[in-house]
Formats: C-alpha cells, sequence, structure tokens
C-alpha cells in the first residue's frame, strides 16, 4: 500500500480493524488459520493479553500493510482499537510499512524487507 499524499510526521492514518477475537480464538487461527484463509496467512493483531483483532475477517486494507525492520508507521492503542500513526513525514508513492513485532518466543519469520537495519526476522530479538 502506498501513500496517496504526503502525510504529516504523527497523522492518525487507519484504524485496523477486522473481527475482535478472544485469546482461545486467536490460538485457534493461528494454529489454523482465519476463517476462509490459508494457515501460515496471519492478519492478527493483539490488542491485549486478552483480545486480538483479525484483519482478515472484515479488515479495511490495514491488515495489507507490509512490514518492515524501518517502517513510517506504528501500530498504537487508542481507546480498546488499534490505529497506524505517521512516525516521520511520508512522501507520496512512498510504501506505507509498520513493524510486526512478532513474538521472539514464536516461529522464527525471515524477513526481507530490505531496509539497512533489518533484523532478519520479523520476530523481535
Amino acid at each position: 500500500m502506498r501513500a496517496g499524499q504526503i502525510i504529516p510526521a504523527g497523522s492518525k492514518i487507519i484504524e485496523y480493524a477486522g473481527e475482535r477475537i478472544s485469546r482461545v480464538e486467536t490460538r485457534r487461527r493461528f494454529l489454523h488459520g482465519s476463517p476462509g484463509k490459508k494457515r501460515g496467512l496471519n492478519c492478527l493483531a493483539q490488542i491485549d493479553s486478552y483480545w486480538t483483532i483479525d484483519g482478515a475477517v472484515g479488515g479495511n486494507g490495514a491488515e495489507l500493510i507490509n512490514h518492515s525492520c524501518e517502517p513510517n508507521l506504528k501500530l498504537r492503542k487508542v481507546r480498546g482499537g488499534l490505529w497506524l500513526f505517521s512516525l516521520r513525514r511520508i512522501r507520496k508513492g512512498e510504501e506505507l510499512s509498520y513493524d510486526y513485532k512478532f513474538s521472539a518466543k514464536g516461529t522464527r519469520v525471515v524477513c526481507r524487507c530490505g531496509a539497512a537495519r533489518c533484523r532478519g526476522t520479523i520476530n523481535l530479538k
């Protein structure tokens, strides 16, 4: 996904929308996939220790934003929901990205973001 216009630093961009699910359902979908999606295609964003948003079910496009180890967006909890905010000024046409920050304890996922300071994995170290 690319920016359609110049975006100032600190701007609220888009809500991470989708179905709100419990930790039990999150675990099930992580292992078996979301309804209509293959296992391994993960659009899960954790709100807190209990609730998660599954962007694969009722998402609004935020779930399509790519990962980067040097992102221009940051995911923040706002009033019980998740929103993406710009970390810096973003040029028109620039690819939007945020750090997925997968758990260091989970299965290691190789990162191919191409950033100068790429961790080599989407997981936190």
